[in-house]
């Protein structure tokens, strides 16, 4: 069998041009990939989420993943707003025509309309107001993903960029200390250098050049898929997954949930999912002292799902929601042993 990949040409890329660095609209994406707000959210919400889902779902916008990655959501879809509009359609139009990447201006429109039916009414609709209304569609599609931020990603985010930024210094240490070849390695064992050229270990036979850039982006919510973008006259993005830590012991897992299961404690953890809190915002909300309050807090520091950070006279509370989603699958995993 023919082994499969996808090739990219890094021929006279400048070592400052290759960029290792998180980016907030990456990891929304893949979170809205692996649909992981759905439980988080309205049903008006998730409803609405349905409109732009063909942007990624099954593939993604190569929008999506910014090849100079900004510190927020809100820069980087300013940095979209600057795409002229039939860059933005023929990236969003990719997701659409399945595996193909598109060339820009094609294929015909009567092809075009043809596979957006395949993906139901509602996406064709969309997509078709896409080539009739392109700014229109690109200031609904601005919105959903703000109002993301605002529904369940804010608080996401507040949760995992530091194990995102940190991971990305890891690798870039990796590359300046002992050259791309190591950090690729690091990054995953589908990824490779041979002489000039990195390849992917993907199911497609393709290529594409890095002269003037290259970009990795690290996600937690990824994991395991390896993502390329690399239509033409974009500069190429891969997002690689990070590493899952192992699964926590039975012990931690049993005090997590127990931690969870006192209503009050549940009470405070939707607090401290949207923003930190003190101590007194905190007993102020739910009406309780702050003895009270200190004591549930503690048990949710001994379960490993709490950080807090001093700042002058105040402490501020936040939940660890990385440890808090892998709950679940700490729990398998004790239920599997």
């Amino acid at each position: 069998m023919r082994h499969m990949a996808l090739t990219i040409d890094i021929t006279g890329l400048a070592p400052q041009r290759l960029t290792i660095a998180p980016s907030p609209l990456a990891e929304l994406a893949a979170m809205l990939h692996v649909r992981a707000p759905q439980t988080r959210v309205s049903a008006a919400f998730a409803d609405r989420l349905l409109d732009a889902e063909f942007l990624w779902r099954s593939s993604r916008a190569d929008f999506l993943l910014p090849a100079d990655p900004r510190p927020t959501l809100e820069a980087e879809l300013d940095r979209i707003d600057q795409l002229p509009d039939g860059v933005y359609v023929a990236s969003a139009l990719v997701t659409t025509c399945g595996s193909s990447r598109l060339s820009f201006g094609a294929p015909a429109p009567d092809r075009l309309v043809e596979l957006m039916a395949a993906r139901g009414p509602r996406q064709a609709a969309f997509a078709a107001r896409l080539l009739s209304d392109p700014s229109g569609a690109r200031a609904h599609v601005r919105r959903i993903l703000e109002d993301c931020a605002t529904e369940f990603f804010d608080a996401a985010w507040q949760g995992i960029r530091t194990t995102l930024a940190a991971d990305a210094r890891h690798k870039s240490d990796l590359h300046a200390r002992h050259g791309l070849s190591a950090a690729l390695a690091a990054m995953s064992p589908a990824l490779a250098l041979h002489g000039t050229r990195i390849t992917l270990d993907k199911l497609q036979n393709d290529s594409t050049t890095a002269a003037h850039g290259l970009t990795f982006v690290p996600t937690v919510f990824g994991h395991p898929h390896l993502l390329a973008v690399y239509a033409p006259s974009w500069q190429p993005v891969v997002q690689y997954p990070i590493t899952p830590a192992p699964a926590a012991a039975p012990g931690l897992v049993r005090r997590r949930l127990d931690a969870f299961a006192h209503p009050v404690r549940l009470q405070l953890c939707r607090s401290l999912a949207r923003a930190p809190r003190t101590t007194t915002e905190l007993a102020e909300a739910l009406r309780l002292t702050a003895p009270e309050v200190s004591r549930h807090l503690a048990t949710l520091r001994a379960a490993g799902l709490l950080h807090s950070t001093r700042t002058g006279r105040y402490t501020s509370h936040r939940l660890d929601l990385t440890a808090t989603a892998a709950l679940g699958t700490d729990l398998i995993a004790v239920l599997l042993r």
